[in-house]
């Protein structure tokens, strides 16, 4: 990666944005790293719901793997009405559990497995023993063969298989610990004939459609063929919610392009991919698939134990702090906490934590993005951490003038110290290409339809704001305006760039208009 510049009108533009950067990054209020939080028993309420809304989270994830229809139908509902009451879109994911493969019941409820000792994996749904297993894969015992590992207990547990039988798998511990009953089994490597939907997946995903979630994510994810079924189930539902792939699988990595072009949004879920993958590379996988996903302008999640010791601590480890910093300056989009909010003791604790941590690194990663030159060859190490991927596909449903007219507008928001760049879009895709910039200046994403605000919601840096989609740039105006006055944002004399269409035939956006308050 480039660490200086020769261009003096970039450089001109970078100082500028700088400047802008550094006054907008003293912004208290503004955090652009969004917050995806899971609901569980700790948290779904509807006074813990609206606590976790005030305290910064953005998008609320219902995990499928638990709990039945029902139960995510209240919660959903909870959701929605704390949204409005509180006059903030808030997106909801949907988790499909995906053909996550466990281990049966164990006597007691757990059993040591010790090194050099054999385990036995059988057909059916026999009761276990403390060395003969079953799981809930029937074909398990067919698709094993010498060799093969098979990961326990979040990989805590190793084995490898020795033998294989014509109704069993034989396998010696390599790495012992204790297993407890419905714990996971991994099969690092190992082809499986499983669909990446289970029929329970398609059930919790027409419910998602009909239930009117703005986000449905998609387990286990193989190929770009299995994101595109899910997508098409979804469409023949009427729904508008967007595809997440999660990124868990050894084939997920290898396919990582094609997953990603496919995909309406990615997700790095690092607890079964630090286990199908060698724990040691999970850094720089995460860092690639987040730079895939920067140059194929899709939002990107980073997932799992980011701040797992809250879950029981009033405060994360340094270890986590550093973690969360590093995924924002990886250029991730948003950050999720799972059990930490779900049933964790300080759900709302977690999300203030995250949020300070955020708004932290932002304000030097904004203040240090556009080094001078003589700043790049004094701390080149700090240029690369801030530098942003340059986006290099125009996504679907985005026009390339649309695109250059965003580009556009970044410059001069930059140039002009603006204080807002105003982008009113129907679908969302404009925002999104505004957001994959990164640029210092916040983004205002209006639009008349609610399903966009509460995916608006995810992008980074982007605020969503209800308001009607015209080419009445004025009547836009007047309506950015009122509500920057009325909630501190804007003050007289502060400059709004507007990203607009007038006349453009193919419904995209053609202007960038500036204006003064």
């Amino acid at each position: 990666m480039s660490t200086s510049s020769t261009d003096p009108a970039r450089d001109s533009r970078a100082s500028a944005e700088a400047g802008s950067a550094r006054r907008h990054g003293a912004d208290p209020e503004l955090v652009r790293t969004k917050i995806v939080a899971t609901l569980g028993p700790a948290s779904s309420s509807e006074q813990a719901i609206g606590g976790l809304i005030q305290a910064g989270v953005d998008v609320f994830r219902l995990n499928m793997a638990h709990g039945s229809v029902a139960e995510h139908q209240a919660t959903l509902d909870r959701v929605r009405r704390m949204s409005d009451e509180l006059v903030r879109p808030v997106g909801v994911l949907v988790d499909l559990a995906g053909p996550k493969i466990r281990l049966g019941e164990l006597p007691g409820g757990g059993v040591e497995c010790v090194e050099g000792g054999r385990v036995r994996f059988v057909r059916g749904n026999a009761e276990s023993t403390t060395d003969t297993f079953t799981t809930t894969y029937a074909p398990l015992v067919d698709e094993l063969g010498p060799g093969d590992p098979v990961m326990l207990a979040d990989g805590t547990v190793a084995l490898v298989v020795e033998e294989r039988r014509p109704d069993s798998v034989v396998c010696r511990v390599v790495q012992g610990g204790t297993v407890r009953s419905r714990q996971g089994v991994n099969l690092p490597g190992v082809k499986l004939s499983v669909a990446a939907m289970t029929s329970a997946d398609w059930e919790h995903a027409e419910w998602a459609a009909g239930a009117g979630a703005d986000f449905v994510s998609l387990s286990f994810v193989r190929s770009p063929v299995e994101v595109r079924l899910l997508k098409e189930l979804l469409r023949t539902r009427g729904s508008l919610a967007r595809v997440v792939a999660k990124i868990e699988k050894r084939e997920a990595v290898d396919a990582m392009e094609a997953i990603v072009e496919a995909a309406d949004v990615v997700m790095v879920a690092r607890g079964d991919l630090g286990v199908e993958i060698d724990v040691a590379t999970m850094p720089m996988v995460q860092k690639r698939i987040i730079r895939v996903c920067q140059r194929y302008q899709k939002p990107v999640i980073v997932a799992t134990q980011m701040l797992d010791s809250m879950q029981h601590s009033r405060r994360p480890t340094r270890a986590e702090a550093t973690d969360v910093a590093n995924a924002i300056l990886d250029g991730a989009d948003a950050c999720m906490l799972s059990g930490e909010t779900a049933i964790g003791d300080h759900p709302r604790l977690v999300v203030e934590m995250m949020r300070r941590i955020a708004r932290a690194t932002e304000s030097q990663y904004l203040a240090d993005r556009w080094l001078s030159l003589e700043e790049r060859q004094r701390a080149p190490w700090l240029a690369a951490a801030v530098d942003a991927v340059t986006p290099e596909v125009t996504p679907e449903g985005l026009h390339p003038i649309t695109q250059a007219v965003v580009d556009g507008a970044g410059r001069i928001a930059a140039d002009i110290g603006a204080r807002l760049i105003v982008v009113a879009s129907r679908t969302g895709v404009t925002a999104i290409a505004r957001s994959k910039r990164r640029g210092a200046v916040p983004t205002v994403g209006v639009s008349d339809n609610v399903t966009t605000l509460r995916q608006m919601a995810l992008y980074w840096g982007v605020t969503p704001l209800a308001g009607t989609v015209s080419t009445d740039v004025d009547a836009l105006f007047a309506h950015v305006t009122a509500w920057g006055l009325a909630g501190g944002r804007l003050t007289k004399g502060d400059r709004i760039v507007f990203v607009a269409g007038v006349g453009f035939g193919t419904g995209g956006h053609n202007m960038a208009l500036v204006k003064e308050v």
